[in-house]
């Protein structure tokens, strides 16, 4: 059965630094027997489908033939459709009325629970909030992710120890969806 995925690379193509071209990533995805490769932006999103594998032996799989092809390594997540819809479906936070900015998904490549993140004092940060959800964790920023403490304090290394973390704004998060569920 033909399953259809996005793929979410991190850090990669950021202040001319680490480039990986999406013509060369597609390129490099369909040489590993993927179909209908598509990808989004520069930033890092690609989707495919698969007839193979699961999203962990997909993810270590396209991991290594980055690291292979553009010497140096990229971590990636792999999400199918179903995950991705269900990210969407369940945002704690009213996405609707807020713009693309101001709302913002972290997927984890592993679950994560609330207790990783229990030293933050969230009164602090106020207006901005996070909630976690399935391997994600929702971040609503008023003024954007550039001027956000909290999504400062969320990106420490410490908090994301043992796992891969990697964000999206809201409307990568819904046109991956979208791509998806093409």
């Amino acid at each position: 059965m033909t399953t259809t995925y996005a793929a979410l690379l991190r850090g990669i193509n950021v202040g001319g630094s680490r480039k990986v071209p999406m013509a060369d990533l597609r390129t490099l995805m369909e040489g590993l027997g993927h179909d209908g490769v598509r990808s989004y932006l520069q930033s890092g999103q690609a989707v495919f489908t698969a007839d193979h594998g699961d999203e962990e032996s997909l993810a270590a799989e396209l991991t290594a033939a980055i690291e292979k092809r553009f010497g140096f390594p990229v971590d990636v997540i792999v999400r199918d459709h179903a995950y991705l819809k269900a990210i969407v479906d369940n945002c704690p936070f009213p996405a609707a009325e807020l713009e693309g900015k101001q709302l913002h998904v972290t997927y984890f490549s592993a679950p994560v629970d609330a207790d990783r993140f229990a030293e933050i004092d969230r009164t602090a940060h106020l207006p901005e909030e996070f909630r976690l959800g399935d391997r994600a964790l929702y971040l609503y920023v008023p003024d954007g992710l550039g001027r956000s403490k909290l999504a400062e304090y969320l990106s420490r290394p410490r908090l994301n120890k043992g796992v891969i973390a990697t964000s999206r704004n809201w409307n990568t998060v819904v046109k991956l969806v979208e791509m998806t569920g093409e």
